[in-house]
């Protein structure tokens, strides 16, 4: 990945991602304003490569992680961060590849553009099995988070991934073999991953490698 540099707090004025607002309404008489996030809903892969026992998965810069990494006393309003006390380091996560929903095309067919763009793998929408759909930030926004599960070999490596430039997206692709995911969920705390990591790491394991004993 590229290095991080001039780490900078702004408002918002306007995001083709999120757009906040509120809903108020009422609940026993009384009234409620409640702040929420509409944005999209989006896809997670799991990609198990069968060459080398792997769970291939990506790294990446997470803005929001950083920010919450930094002590809050030390969180500026608006301004630069000081990333020498605070290096971008602290806000890499390793996470499934994954997209959002923001093309006229099925989960699928986005689950395979982002197998393709973010790992370099060459998958077919027959290749992805659905695990799941759920919802996401229930408190703020309640997206529609559908998990897919696909099998890769080294022979359908086309590119190296890392994502699409032109939207910003710097990723390293990264794997871990079964040992090291076990190593992962023991753990009583796991900052740099989600909820979401957690749950597929915890199916696969559960599904696919049980499974295969």
């Amino acid at each position: 990945m590229k290095p991080i540099t001039d780490v900078k707090v702004v408002k918002t004025t306007e995001s083709a991602f999120i757009r906040p607002f509120s809903l108020i309404f009422k609940q026993g008489g009384n009234e409620i304003k409640w702040d929420l996030i509409d944005s999209h809903n989006g896809v997670f892969v799991i990609i198990y490569n069968r060459t080398r026992n792997t769970l291939v998965c990506v790294k990446q810069f997470r803005p929001g992680v950083y920010y919450k990494s930094i002590p809050e006393c030390d969180r500026p309003k608006d301004g630069y961060i000081d990333t020498v006390k605070y290096p971008p380091s602290i806000g890499l996560t390793v996470e499934f590849c994954a997209g959002i929903v923001d093309k006229n095309k099925t989960l699928e067919e986005i689950a395979v553009d982002e197998v393709r763009e973010e790992c370099g793998y060459e998958v077919k929408v027959s290749d992805m099995e659905k695990i799941i759909s759920c919802r996401a930030a229930l408190s703020t926004a309640g997206s529609i988070m559908t998990f897919f599960y696909t099998e890769v070999t080294d022979q359908m490596k086309i590119s190296e991934g890392g994502g699409l430039a032109h939207e910003g997206e710097d990723i390293e692709v990264v794997e871990y073999t079964i040992p090291e995911i076990r190593d992962i969920i023991t753990q009583s705390e796991v900052l740099n991953g989600s909820s979401s990591f957690l749950f597929g790491l915890m199916w696969f394991l559960t599904n696919k490698i049980v499974l295969n004993k």
